[in-house]
């Protein structure tokens, strides 16, 4: 059975708004129908001519429903190619969706923050947790030969997977000392303090009052974040999949894949975004700040929310105890979200990867489902691959249909393929061993959203380590 010719005649009239540059949402409905709802019914029924009829249509449903890059795992550069609808690498539908907001405890949006600027709002945990709310959307990983996709969509085409509606911290966590739970806020209350929480520091050039909470374990990273919501596994600290939702969001939206190419807020001559996050907070001197502060975070939670949901840096100036010789970072700001690599390593869950001795494997645990996260075992995780056994900096990434951002090959430059480092070890025995992502204050050129650092057990503390505060709805 072939199409009939009406329901020919409504796909071809969808395929022609596409071509004018319309999006299905905003087409009107077809005979009281919602145009995506009668697509998906023509497009899934029976019929084996029907099928290869509408088979012919489905790769020009794609490529105007579709934007995404394609990159050459052989060729050097980290510049990537954009593929699909050029008009959504200008509007960026999915990318424009992200949003501040002050969410409750129980999951419930109370406000949405200003666009333009967040200042004049209350950040300070009163109303809810300071977020950036991800939509709900539709992705593919391919891989063909040397050539890997990333392939983004408002709506479920076919292949695609769902990428649930999610909430990230829009800062580095801290944490509410006196109930010992997780926090995203601009507060510079006692109550609030962050780094390691030393209190003789608050009048000084030390100060950590509104700062990142550090000196803090994976393992309690993710019990601070489920004491927001009891019995309930929707809080957590920063998590794998978020890392890494977050960074191939960036790279199709920049079309590179170098985080810290030079910022430039102007679009390019075609509307697209160019550049990158820049440097960040990475170029401080490590027996600088180790003397200034123990190497303790110094950006204060918050500092960048003049740029309301956007993508820029703030400049910031170190205090003359750190140099008397003024040292100015610039701190980034991806959709919202500040410092989303540098100044402190970002402890991430469901991740953990078997190391073994010798000449073994670093194989690569990763799950999606927070009721199975922990810091013992493998059960309800995922083997996705092998991570590279060797330090360096990211020549490959293991992908696959998961788009994994972990290494598997080392042997690339500071600005050549992922232009990020890898940092591991072996063991002399087989070890499980966490992931810290972004790097810290001092990485340099190392850092950025795919620099992973697999050294530490889930148990270990730093000075510089901690994470973010995710929000994972059960029913999104």
């Amino acid at each position: 059975m072939a199409l009939t010719t009406d329901e020919e005649s409504k796909v071809r009239q969808i395929i022609t708004a596409f071509e004018n540059g319309k999006r299905l949402a905003d087409l009107p409905d077809v005979e009281g129908t919602n145009p995506f709802d009668l697509l998906c019914e023509v497009l899934d029924t029976d019929g084996e001519s029907k099928k290869a009829a509408l088979a012919t249509l489905l790769p020009y449903v794609e490529d105007t429903c579709m934007y995404g890059i394609e990159y050459d795992t052989t060729v050097s550069s980290p510049d990537v190619t954009r593929i699909g609808n050029m008009a959504l690498h200008k509007s960026l539908p999915i990318q424009s969706r992200m949003k501040g907001c002050l969410l409750s405890d129980d999951g419930t949006v109370n406000e949405y923050l200003n666009p333009s600027d967040w200042t004049g709002q209350t950040r300070d945990g009163s109303r809810g947790q300071v977020m950036v709310e991800l939509p709900m959307y539709y992705r593919k990983f391919e891989t063909e030969g040397n050539k890997r996709r990333v392939k983004l969509s408002e709506y479920p085409l076919p292949g695609y997977h769902q990428v649930k509606k999610k909430y990230v911290s829009a800062y580095e966590a801290t944490v509410q000392r006196s109930t010992t739970m997780l926090c995203s806020v601009a507060n510079e209350g006692a109550d609030y303090r962050g780094g390691g929480n030393n209190a003789d520091w608050d009048s000084t050039y030390r100060t950590l009052l509104g700062r990142p909470a550090t000196s803090i374990s994976r393992t309690n990273f993710r019990t601070y974040a489920r004491k927001r919501k009891s019995s309930s596994k929707e809080w957590n600290c920063m998590t794998y999949d978020m890392q890494k939702d977050l960074y191939w969001l960036f790279v199709v939206e920049y079309a590179t894949l170098n985080s810290q190419k030079a910022f430039n807020a102007q679009k390019d001559s075609n509307g697209y975004a160019q550049g990158g996050l820049g440097d960040g907070v990475t170029t401080v001197d490590w027996t600088k700040w180790s003397n200034f502060n123990g190497n303790n975070p110094f950006v204060p939670c918050g500092y960048t929310d003049t740029l309301g949901n956007g993508t820029g840096v703030v400049e910031f100036s170190m205090p003359t105890e750190y140099d008397a010789t003024i040292k100015k970072l610039n701190v980034p700001r991806y959709r919202g979200i500040e410092n989303p690599f540098g100044h402190i390593w970002q402890w991430t869950d469901g991740i953990n990867v078997q190391i073994e001795a010798g000449d073994g494997l670093s194989k690569v645990f990763v799950s999606d489902n927070p009721e199975k996260f922990n810091d013992s075992n493998y059960d309800g995780y995922s083997h996705v691959g092998n991570e590279a056994r060797t330090e360096g900096y990211v020549k490959s990434v293991i992908f696959g249909e998961g788009g994994e951002i972990m290494p598997d090959v080392v042997g690339g430059g500071s600005t050549t393929y992922f232009c990020d480092y890898h940092y591991t070890n072996i063991p002399s025995a087989t070890t499980l061993r966490g992931v810290l992502f972004g790097g810290s204050a001092n990485s340099g050129a190392l850092a950025g959203f795919a620099y992973a650092y697999s050294f530490d057990a889930p148990s270990y503390t730093a000075a510089y380590f901690g994470s973010r505060l995710c929000f994972l709805p059960q029913s999104a």
